[in-house]
């Protein structure tokens, strides 16, 4: 049992990502008299996907018209857009391409651009001529221009959202690793590794990374396990920067769930090459020599993992050989420019996707999340979860409110 002698909230949030701090902010704007804690386990928030993503505003034009993700991701954006404009934060819609390099590439590309217009998406497609007005120094037959999509800087989303709740009398405490959760008849009762004690009327859990190990310590059977997928860049020298201008993106593999590697101008006027998918040896795993035993033992166990690499294990063999040659990783950046060499770039950060994965191999595409008695735990946020955050948060705590 969890010492009864804590402070208590009326909603507690597990989680300083974008999410859970775009959700503390919702629960603080739809019950002002309410007091609310956000548990962070790192010293800073928004230290992981949150942190070290892509910046980009996302369109929605990949999404399935009518899912959550593609009406999150609409809502959601327009949502970001005016929360940076009214706070004062740097974002840019400077549009992006999508670029089929092929003929064979030109079904899919349709089958793109007829989602986008089933979404309200401003999007057209363009031809060589067209691309080459856009981004001079890009290969391609035909593309996609969606002039709306943007970048934006997150970290600045997050220290923003986490000054205001911290302004409005609300408790963001950082180093604060959740250790136990209990349910109890009028409240959750959560106990950290620093041996503090806390009860809240409701808790919501937005764990990233670790969203399914939180479930469980709730007594909740998650539908689908984390898988943790390193996504390594290169960035473009300074001087070569003007290879690219704003966004190139390439066709995507429809059976496969990443976008494959691609350009992306950064809101500070980094260009970023890449993501490359290959599994972490650990769920905060940002390089090859960061391993948990444990954590890695999970993933390697697990079926739906296994029955993911018996599907994709070619695929999977040409990420790793993209991670470990550079010549590789330039090769496949040369089918969107094909002027890149290796002088080019330099080595950047990386970054961990929490790849949600059912036990039959399915991934998990779609946010998700699950509520019992008196917490809801969000089990799935994928991209674009940092566009969509806001919307998301109003979607989470709407759901929630069903049950208090």
């Amino acid at each position: 049992m969890i010492d009864a002698k804590a402070n208590t909230y009326d909603f507690a949030v597990i989680g300083g990502g974008i999410v859970g701090l775009a959700t503390a902010q919702e629960l603080s704007k739809r019950y002002s008299d309410a007091r609310i804690l956000l548990l962070e386990k790192e010293s800073a928030v928004g230290q992981h996907q949150s942190g070290r993503n892509s910046g980009v505003l996302h369109s929605g034009i990949y999404y399935k018209p009518g899912s959550l993700k593609a009406t999150t991701c609409r809502l959601g954006k327009l949502a970001m857009e005016q929360y940076c404009t009214e706070q004062s934060i740097t974002f840019d819609r400077c549009g992006k391409i999508i670029v089929a390099v092929d003929e064979a590439e030109l079904p899919q590309l349709q089958n793109i651009l007829q989602r986008g217009n089933e979404n309200g998406i401003n999007c057209r497609l363009i031809d060589q001529k067209e691309i080459k007005q856009i981004e001079p120094h890009s290969a391609g037959v035909a593309a996609i221009h969606v002039p709306e999509a943007g970048i934006v800087d997150y970290p600045a989303v997050c220290d923003r959202l986490r000054k205001q709740l911290e302004e409005r009398g609300h408790s963001v405490l950082l180093g604060k690793r959740v250790s136990a959760i209990e349910t109890a008849a009028k409240q959750i009762n959560i106990a950290t590794e620093q041996g503090d004690r806390y009860q809240a009327g409701f808790m919501i859990a937005c764990g990233g990374l670790y969203s399914d190990q939180i479930a469980k310590l709730s007594g909740l059977t998650p539908p689908a396990q984390i898988v943790p997928f390193r996504g390594e860049y290169y960035e473009l020298r300074e001087d070569s920067r003007h290879l690219c201008r704003n966004l190139i993106y390439p066709v995507p593999d429809p059976n496969f769930p990443f976008l494959g590697v691609h350009f992306t101008r950064m809101i500070h006027g980094e260009v970023e090459c890449g993501p490359n998918a290959v599994l972490a040896l650990a769920r905060e795993g940002y390089d090859w020599l960061t391993v948990s035993p444990r954590e890695l033992f999970q993933s390697l166990t697990y079926s739906g993992f296994l029955r993911v690499a018996r599907m994709h294990w070619r695929m999977g063999l040409g990420e790793i050989k993209r991670s470990l040659l550079k010549s590789a990783f330039v090769k496949a950046l040369q089918r969107l420019i094909p002027e890149i060499r290796s002088q080019h770039l330099k080595p950047c950060r990386s970054g961990v996707r929490a790849q949600a994965i059912a036990p039959d191999g399915s991934m998990v595409d779609d946010f998700l999340w699950i509520v019992q008695g008196r917490s809801l735990h969000v089990c799935n946020a994928p991209s674009p979860a940092a566009t969509a955050s806001l919307e998301i948060a109003r979607n989470i705590v709407n759901r929630a409110a069903e049950e208090f």
